[in-house]
């Protein structure tokens, strides 16, 4: 038998720390938290994508009684981006999260279906996606969404 390990390394930044264009983006992260409609859990994300044009496109969580039905907010900046620009690749994402004590300590991370949703963007565009995750204390900065989601079934799965 085999033992493996897998890692992957992240910067820890303070937002002061950040370049000027990331934070227009994590600001239209922190923005878009206002447009959720979180009657239920009260937990509030919003999303921005930044695309090869400059373009940002944000989204936010959206909930509904039937929680298998509920819209993530990376989920809905990345269908947004592919309706109205399907051509245009997405180059980074800022995602952030707030509560009823205000915007969270520490960063949140995509879920699963996001993250699957995510990579296969840079699947279709062949490049990595600058992953923002903000948080009052820091912000997590991954290079690529792969180093989220490692063991993952791309497309190359299938083949």
């Amino acid at each position: 038998m085999e033992h493996l390990t897998i890692k992957f390394e992240y910067d820890v930044l303070r937002y002061g720390e950040l370049p000027e264009d990331v934070k227009v983006l994590v600001n239209n992260a922190k923005e878009a938290t206002k447009n959720s409609y979180s009657p239920y859990s009260k937990f509030k994300v919003g999303a921005a994508l930044r695309l090869e044009d400059g373009r940002i496109v944000i989204g936010a969580n959206q909930e509904n009684a039937a929680f298998p039905v509920t819209m993530c907010a990376e989920r809905s900046a990345i269908f947004n981006a592919q309706s109205n620009w399907p051509n245009l690749a997405i180059m980074q994402i800022a995602i952030a999260a707030s509560n009823s004590n205000g915007f969270v300590k520490d960063p949140v991370t995509p879920c699963g279906m996001c993250r699957q949703a995510l990579l296969e963007m840079e699947q279709r565009y062949n490049r990595n996606i600058a992953v923002y995750l903000y948080g009052e204390n820091a912000v997590y900065f991954i290079d690529s969404v792969k180093k989220l989601l490692p063991l993952s079934f791309v497309n190359e799965s299938m083949l």
